[in-house]
């Protein structure tokens, strides 16, 4: 390997260390960590970094020296300049910003708590596979986030994207994009379809008077300089599948630590008061205001970003060097791949306390140093909707221990898989109505 690459380890002579992450992702990188730093040559292509600094500067870079790793159905070549494929993502970040931002968020609140209200009645206190449920719940909330009054029908499509991303999101490694392939053909008919119903909706729309409150599409509809048709459904996309699978992982980590920590689900129960509709206290119109709902909701928020330290959806983070460019000593070259790995990062003791206990109270008064907290990324490409995915979360979390006692008796055993979203693997609850919680 060239002297300019970062260490690592040298792996199988064919294979290279491609069977031994595969075998235990995490363990692999722990050790790799342990051997030899914080940055790490998986091979002369891929480098993964635990260097809260370097994963900053990585993130940070994002749109000049690195792009994010390509779609599924995208081809294979490294862009010539990192503006070309994502100036009209980023124009419309900024159409979008206000709309998920501030009071704006505050709109979705009863919603929000309404959809969640009627998916987990639905299992009748019954055990139900908990992951499946929440990316019900994320489907039917993100759709009507984007499409108010047309998201009939949506929520449905988005469950067949997840199924067609999921081999890509668990593959360890992926197969070179001109090489044919079965999921890749499935991918791009799913696409396809989804692209083709967005855009029949996006032609209706045009032209007709704006909801109250608006959707995303009307957001988007508004927009001056006018958007193309293919620019609002190329939003329209991404802001669906980050809303969908993303949340519905966090969420699935928040209900095992709810039932592994049921002292501190009878503080959130006892915070949120006794129910009364559509959401803690004196319903959704209390929450306005602010960015989140800390005001009125300060522990259900540090369970939340505490589940969201440990348990990262996005537990790396991919970017891709498109122009020769420093990792620390090292030199990338275009087309280098860099993955960030949060995970880690978020429980590296150098810079949490006590890193792998679950301590939502760390939350009340300090901040984690900069850059050590990334579950929403950093830099251009920070989550869109990181405002209404932390109120969203919180909202929830208050809510399931508001109305329910989660029963999970597997949930100490329910290990998060490190594969695509970080989720605790096969977890399976019961939410099982509070005394006190007739509707």
């Amino acid at each position: 390997m060239d002297a300019a690459r970062p260490p690592g380890p040298r792996g199988h002579w064919l294979l290279g260390n491609v069977a031994d992450y595969e075998r235990d992702r995490v363990s692999f990188l722990r050790r790799g960590h342990r051997e030899h730093g914080d940055v790490l040559s998986f091979d002369d292509r891929i480098v993964f970094t635990v260097d809260p600094r370097l994963a900053h500067q990585v993130l940070k870079a994002t749109n000049r020296d690195y792009v994010t790793e390509p779609a599924p159905f995208a081809g294979g070549a490294v862009p010539r300049e990192a503006g070309e494929e994502i100036r009209p993502w980023m124009r419309a970040r900024r159409v979008l910003r206000p709309a998920l931002t501030g009071d704006a968020a505050a709109c979705l609140d009863a919603r929000t708590v309404a959809i969640l209200d009627d998916v987990l009645d639905g299992t009748a206190g019954r055990s139900a596979d908990v992951l499946p449920l929440m990316l019900g719940f994320t489907g039917r909330a993100v759709a009507e986030l984007c499409l108010g009054p047309d998201a009939a029908g949506v929520p449905g499509l988005l469950a067949e994207v997840y199924a067609a991303l999921l081999p890509f999101e668990n593959a360890g490694y992926q197969l070179p994009p001109w090489l044919p392939s079965a999921r890749r053909r499935r991918f791009v008919r799913v696409h396809r379809r989804v692209a083709g119903v967005l855009a029949g909706l996006v032609a209706a729309r045009r032209g007709t008077a704006a909801g109250s409150p608006p959707d995303l599409l009307d957001v988007l509809l508004a927009a001056r300089p006018a958007m193309g048709d293919g620019e609002v459904v190329s939003t329209l996309w991404s802001v669906l599948i980050g809303g969908h699978g993303v949340p519905a992982a966090a969420l699935t980590s928040l209900v095992r630590d709810l039932a592994l920590h049921p002292a501190l689900a009878t503080a959130l129960a006892a915070e949120a008061g006794a129910p009364r509709g559509a959401g803690p206290r004196s319903g959704a119109g209390a929450l306005r205001g602010g960015g989140v709902v800390r005001a009125l909701l300060p522990v259900a928020e540090a369970v939340v970003k505490e589940t969201l330290r440990l348990t990262p959806p996005a537990w790396t983070m991919s970017r891709i060097a498109c122009v020769p460019v420093a990792l620390g000593p090292w030199r990338l070259r275009p087309g280098d791949e860099v993955l960030s790995t949060p995970y880690l990062i978020h429980r590296d003791p150098r810079w949490w306390p006590r890193a792998e206990e679950f301590d939502p109270s760390r939350w009340r008064d300090a901040r984690p140093a900069a850059g050590t907290y990334l579950p929403f990324g950093a830099g251009p490409r920070y989550c869109l909707g990181s405002v209404v995915a932390l109120r969203q979360l919180t909202l929830a979390a208050s809510r399931i221990a508001q109305r329910f006692d989660v029963h999970a008796p597997a949930a100490a055993s329910a290990e998060p898989a490190f594969c695509g979203r970080l989720a605790p693997a096969g977890l399976r609850a019961e939410f099982r109505p509070r005394a006190h919680a007739a509707r």
